[in-house]
């Protein structure tokens, strides 16, 4: 039975509030304030609680807070006859659910509690192409809370951060909680395309457009009428192009190569960068029209490194899935191993962890998961030297320890280890870093290391 705690200072709200939810099968504890909630939430474990907005002492927003510390998973809805737009941004980005203003019927509350639950358990059990999203901790919580009222609408959304924390992923959970969830997700890597090639694969061409052009063929933006297009590291997308695309955000219509006239779409856009879109911009690389274009509902995903709550629920979930998968037989992490995890700063994010764990049960033997056995702990990761970094060189050693190196330094560390390790082949070398092989290139270039792929 889905447990509810409502909280209300004032005592006839609070036994309605009762009656109707458990007319309607929730099992329903009650409040008296704000303090009182915040006592009640530290012991039980609750599914969902609704809490008046003001009260005395402690308010809605305490209680919020104190839930979200608690249990960042637990739905929480703010109910109030003062509500602003201010306060309800507010909320929301600390985790809010929703927020009702009174007077409110009944039924209105009844569809709003059940669609809270739906939406949690919509998280819990999301999964998309063999992989799930998997979070508990704070940081994420807040984003997917987020993510949840972006879902609602049509709005174009700007998804930042690292490589590998799972931009593509949340996009295609935003779109599969939306109105357009039952049309076409159709995803383009803008770092992956060469520019000659984008134009053509974004807008389409008509028969004989240019050389080799032998019949019509429709872009993406016409592939995903009607359901919503992802353009991935939008950032790396040419300036040319950039001009062209703003045209099609603005006028939801697109012109094919050799075409004659604009076709009209039906599409929700999504666009993701792994850059710092402001500095993209003072630098000149990205348009600043079109980047407020693109920015009407902005996400940040959170690096790991950020999300030490997670770190070992993700490895958990990745050792159970690639146990299954090659028949390992593995039933858990020793402490050493999640101890390490957990120290290690994951430069390649989600994409290095899951590659990580997969190399390390390919390996495994016995039923628990170890890091000696396994190849997970190397003491050189986090004792050696993070300096060279041509494919060639030979490995140093250095007393500098984790804690005396910058984030930067681990990560230069780390990639011209793997470069070294694959005899500086850049596609290998991406793969098992888990990001492209573009992305790579960038980061070479950030050291100095200019040569050709």
């Amino acid at each position: 039975m889905r447990k509810i705690l409502v909280v209300d200072d004032e005592p006839e709200m609070r036994f309605a509030l009762k009656e109707a939810l458990t007319r309607k099968g929730y099992s329903v504890e009650l409040a008296n304030d704000g303090a009182d909630a915040l006592e009640k939430v530290s012991d039980s474990g609750y599914g969902m609680v609704i809490s008046d907005m003001r009260m005395p002492g402690a308010g809605g927003m305490d209680v919020l807070k104190g839930v979200k510390k608690a249990d960042p998973n637990t739905p929480v809805l703010l109910v109030t006859a003062f509500g602003t737009v201010e306060k309800a941004v507010e909320a929301v980005k600390l985790g809010a659910v929703d927020f009702i203003l009174k007077p409110f019927t009944l039924e209105a509350l009844e569809m709003t509690v059940d669609k809270a639950f739906r939406d949690a358990e919509a998280i819990t059990d999301f999964e998309t192409n063999g992989k799930a999203m998997v979070s508990k901790g704070s940081a994420m919580s807040k984003v997917l809370s987020l993510a949840m009222v972006a879902a609602t609408s049509d709005a174009t959304v700007l998804i930042s951060g690292e490589s590998g924390t799972g931009k593509e992923m949340l996009s295609r959970f935003i779109h599969s909680r939306g109105p357009r969830a039952n049309r076409p997700f159709v995803a383009v890597n803008c770092a992956c395309i060469p520019d000659g090639l984008l134009e053509s694969e974004l807008f389409g061409h008509e028969k004989g457009a240019f050389t080799g052009a032998a019949s019509q063929r429709l872009g993406k933006f016409e592939q995903a009428d009607r359901g919503t297009l992802l353009l991935d590291e939008v950032s790396e997308m040419d300036l040319r192009l950039q001009a062209k695309l703003l045209r099609v955000v603005q006028e939801r219509e697109v012109e094919r190569l050799g075409g004659k006239a604009p076709v009209p779409v039906d599409i929700r856009i999504i666009a993701t960068t792994n850059r710092e879109m402001k500095k993209e911009i003072k630098d000149g690389r990205f348009r600043e029209d079109l980047f407020y274009r693109l920015n009407i509902f902005p996400l940040t995903l959170p690096p790991l490194r950020e999300r030490t709550e997670d770190l070992g629920l993700l490895a958990e979930h990745f050792m159970r899935r690639f146990s299954a998968k090659y028949s390992r037989g593995l039933v858990g992490i020793s402490a050493e191993a999640i101890e390490y995890i957990q120290r290690y700063p994951w430069p390649g994010n989600i994409r290095e962890l899951e590659n990580t764990i997969e190399r390390a049960v390919l390996v495994s033997s016995g039923d628990m998961f170890m890091l000696e056995i396994d190849g997970l702990l190397m003491g050189q990761d986090l004792e050696g030297s993070m300096e060279p970094c041509a494919p060639s060189a030979p490995k140093a050693r250095s007393d500098r320890s984790v804690k005396a190196m910058t984030l930067r330094e681990m990560e230069k560390g780390l990639i011209c280890r793997t470069l070294d390790d694959v005899e500086g082949n850049r596609t290998r070398a991406a793969g098992i870093l888990g990001i492209s092989v573009r992305t790579l290139r960038n980061k070479l270039k950030e050291y100095g290391q200019n040569m050709p792929v």
